[in-house]
């Protein structure tokens, strides 16, 4: 996501009344998830990484920085782009991504805009539907696509045609958790960058409370910092054979394979 947090702020309103999900008052504080990296591998330092996710040995990436904004395929040992759609302009954005029963839902900030690919063909998107909120973050729990926008909500939505089923508020000891960025649904939890830190989030779906943290400072090198082009921390993919996450940032050169200790 590009710096723009006011944007958050004017988010068209839907024609729905779906159900708000408000965490009761009492949340225990979070897990502090201690983790192993286990790997480092290149990554294109001209991804601005907005999605990301491992499926059936493939790692997708939707990418955004207007004119920039895509969706490829790489490959993960080697950074190489395996394939690509450009997709973005001077007025289109893209943002996260997840892949649902064979296809890729790919979402715009500001556009309003979901773009649907069949999983075997990212060219050309099969479907455009129409997001009432700013696209961030997207995933899924098996039925339903979860979508963040920026604030401390999350809305889980038909996949067939975006409506709004209910909308999950985030919060941990401390109150509303906002900034909820790219997402993945793993083992029951939905997992969240937290825009412009170093932190992600283990969230409940049932009860919208925080309940772990992962802090991931320093991650990259100074030697791997370009000054005015990397920024931050945000990609997170699962491997599930591995029990490993994929975890990138902004124009990073690095993604790096992570364990959490007892997950």
């Amino acid at each position: 996501m590009v710096i723009s947090i006011l944007s958050c702020q004017g988010n068209h309103q839907p024609d729905q009344d779906p159900d708000i999900v408000v965490p009761h008052q009492t949340v225990e504080a979070p897990k502090i998830w201690t983790h192993q990296i286990l790997a480092q591998y290149p990554h294109d330092t001209g991804a601005y990484t907005q999605g990301l996710i491992f499926h059936h040995n493939k790692l997708y990436e939707g990418t955004g920085d207007y004119e920039q904004s895509a969706l490829r395929i790489t490959d993960l040992k080697t950074g190489k782009i395996i394939e690509n759609h450009s997709m973005g302009s001077s007025s289109v954005f893209g943002e996260g991504i997840t892949i649902f029963n064979g296809k890729i839902y790919q979402l715009t900030w500001e556009n309003h805009l979901v773009y649907v690919y069949d999983s075997s063909n990212i060219q050309k998107p099969v479907q455009t539907l129409q997001w009432p909120y700013d696209g961030w973050g997207i995933t899924h729990n098996g039925k339903e696509l979860i979508i963040s926008d920026g604030t401390s909500n999350l809305y889980f939505v038909n996949p067939a045609d975006l409506k709004v089923n209910s909308i999950l508020s985030v919060k941990d000891d401390q109150g509303a958790v906002a900034l909820l960025n790219e997402l993945e649904y793993v083992k029951g939890s939905i997992f969240a960058n937290v825009y412009q830190t170093n932190q992600i989030v283990q969230i409940n779906p049932e009860t919208g409370h925080v309940l772990g943290k992962i802090t991931l400072n320093n991650l990259l090198q100074p030697t791997d910092v370009i000054a005015d082009r990397t920024d931050v921390l945000n990609g997170i993919a699962y491997d599930a054979e591995k029990n490993s996450f994929l975890i990138t940032g902004k124009r990073w050169p690095k993604m790096f394979e992570m364990r959490l200790e007892g997950f």
